[in-house]
């Protein structure tokens, strides 16, 4: 209907220009709302208002213009003007049925537009570095990830889903050398672990899968390990320096071959355990993009190279540094160390040049809440690569907590000390994971309860709207065990029978979901799909609870059993797109 009355709007603009009653201006957005109070109508428009300074006219009589203008449409029973200038529309009562026959004759595809078409985007979310498990934080930027690029691609973008894989580095350093350290224990050896090492049991598994297939093959006296190396933290030292001098004297004693072999291992086996853990909690990518491979064709100096052509690099202390503060960053950044090793965010910078290589019309990049001081530098970066610094969105996440109860769980991924996803999924299942985390704005706190989580009561919002489709698939059986039939056509031609308030309402929530579908999508916000689905599901419960469905008239009860399956359709689309389960039954 919306579409409809957008329609009609461009038509009265048009009639009103051919008239000369107004100039040619170029025509705003067209906004139209529900209105709030039935007194007003049903829909609402502000066009008026916003034409009103291009047109150099009072908003009040271009408004009346607007409305004299307007085609007449069967849909269209009254137009009013209200307040400053609004147009208000009232919808004869008889369209609000149409619903009920789109929904079943469209089916999967209720709801689905094309508003995106023609545009690729490009889904960067999780990226987790390969360092170990992935936790509950993760999970909520896991669930938001792939819900908003669900989203886009329900409203006709091409959605391509990434996952950068940060294999290069510091963090992939360390946790070869603990895998190795780890591994020498395996041989017998007594290993004074690094403070700053990975310490979770997951370290362990690796270095013993390596020691049953190597035995000794990667085995060095300790005492050369540990000999002449920086003290750790709590012998008085500096834990860093330690490591990096660890790291240092690992690389050393295994040489070039079997260092990689450690490194490779540990990257293997970790990020096959977060694509098998992802995959399970129903999030799948099109690329694993390497960050090594950036490094080894060449792309960050391509990146660099192309920021020095634009004056954007210059050389201080011995370092390479990215004007930034040029293009709104605090500060400038280095890009080069003095020992000639690139920077991580040298490595973000080839990255974002890769993405814009590949021409994406959109890049959104979704990062947890901690990184919010990042997204400057790397705007600057879009600018100053010579790009459309608009293409690109950034998303921040924050990070669950985790309570049982009122009990906060306490978690630390270098400890090794904390809830993995797996556990999260495996204690209250992925349905009520992806639910929880996407109830919210990405931005909010959360807190995820998991004993709300588990229970089985209205109280328990997934459970709520799977008890709702549930609910339907319930009055569909009885139907069956009574022996009744169900004349889908005949209750197509009774729907003006559901006069009562609970149909009226359920008609209305019904015909908002392509509407909350498109802006849930365009605003990058699941949460709105998720309030909508809690509101059709209250309003159904409402009605199951105060009406009978299989009734004696053939007629009501047909239309009713069209109406339910309607609610039952839409809270499987909704759900479907959330990659959330519809029990028949509970």
């Amino acid at each position: 209907m919306k579409k409809k009355l957008e329609e009609l709007l461009l038509q009265a603009i048009e009639n009103l220009k051919v008239g000369g009653v107004l100039d040619a201006v170029i025509i705003p957005q067209i906004t139209i709302d529900r209105t709030r109070d039935a007194a007003h109508g049903d829909f609402a428009s502000n066009l008026a208002l916003l034409l009103a300074k291009p047109a150099r006219s009072n908003p009040r009589e271009l408004a009346t213009k607007i409305i004299a203008a307007l085609p007449a449409h069967e849909a269209v029973t009254k137009v009013e003007l209200a307040g400053p200038g609004f147009i208000n529309f009232f919808i004869n009562p008889n369209t609000q049925y149409q619903v009920v026959s789109q929904i079943h004759a469209q089916g999967l595809e209720y709801g689905l537009s094309k508003v995106g078409a023609d545009k690729k985007v490009q889904v960067e979310f999780v990226s987790a570095n390969p360092t170990g498990p992935l936790h509950v934080g993760h999970g909520r930027g896991a669930a938001y990830g792939s819900a908003v690029a669900d989203l886009l691609q329900a409203v006709g973008f091409d959605v391509y889903r990434e996952y950068y894989v940060n294999d290069a580095g510091r963090q992939m350093d360390i946790l070869a050398t603990s895998v190795w350290l780890r591994y020498l224990e395996e041989c017998g050896e007594d290993v004074v672990f690094p403070s700053n090492g990975y310490r979770g049991v997951y370290v362990r598994d690796i270095a013993r899968h390596i020691y049953l297939n190597a035995n000794n093959d990667y085995r060095r006296p300790i005492e050369l390990v540990f000999e002449n190396i920086t003290p750790d933290e709590p012998q008085g030292g500096d834990k860093d320096l330690h490591i990096d001098a660890l790291i240092q004297r690992t690389k050393t004693l295994l040489g070039n071959t079997q260092y990689r072999d450690f490194f490779q291992i540990g990257l293997d086996s970790i990020l096959d355990d977060i694509k098998a853990d992802l995959k399970e909690f129903g999030v799948e990518y099109q690329e694993w993009f390497s960050e090594r491979h950036l490094m080894d064709n060449g792309s960050v100096e391509k990146a660099l190279e192309r920021l020095r052509e634009r004056n954007y690099l210059y050389e201080r202390d011995g370092a390479i540094w990215f004007a930034s503060s040029q293009l709104g960053d605090e500060k400038d950044r280095v890009v080069v160390r003095e020992n000639g090793q690139y920077t991580y965010f040298a490595s973000d910078i080839a990255y974002h040049n890769n993405k814009l290589d590949r021409g994406f019309d959109q890049i959104i990049d979704i990062w947890g809440a901690d990184h919010h001081g990042y997204v400057p530098r790397v705007r600057a970066a879009i600018q100053a690569l010579g790009a459309d610094e608009s293409k690109l969105n950034v998303l921040l996440v924050q990070f669950a907590v985790l309570y049982r109860g009122e009990e906060r769980v306490q978690m630390s991924t270098r400890s090794g000390e904390f809830v993995t996803l797996r556990q999260l999924r495996d204690e209250v299942g992925k349905d009520a994971a992806r639910f929880f985390y996407v109830m919210r704005r990405s931005e909010q706190h959360m807190d995820f309860d998991l004993k709300l989580a588990t229970s089985r009561s209205n109280e328990n919002p997934v459970f709520y709207v799977q008890y709702a489709h549930a609910r339907v698939c319930s009055v569909l059986r009885q139907l069956d065990e009574k022996g009744l039939e169900r004349n889908v056509e005949q209750g197509m031609e009774h729907l003006n029978k559901l006069t009562e308030e609970h149909e009226s309402t359920l008609l209305v929530t019904l015909a908002r979901y392509p509407e909350v579908l498109e802006k849930a999508a365009l605003q990058y916000e699941p949460h709105q799909l998720v309030l909508y689905l809690r509101e059709l599901s209250h309003e159904f419960h409402t009605y199951y609870n105060a009406h009978q469905f299989l009734v004696e008239d053939a007629c009501i009860r047909d239309a009713r059993l069209n109406l339910i399956c309607a609610v039952r359709q839409v809270l499987a689309n909704g759900l479907g797109l959330l990659n959330i389960n519809t029990p028949e039954s509970m």
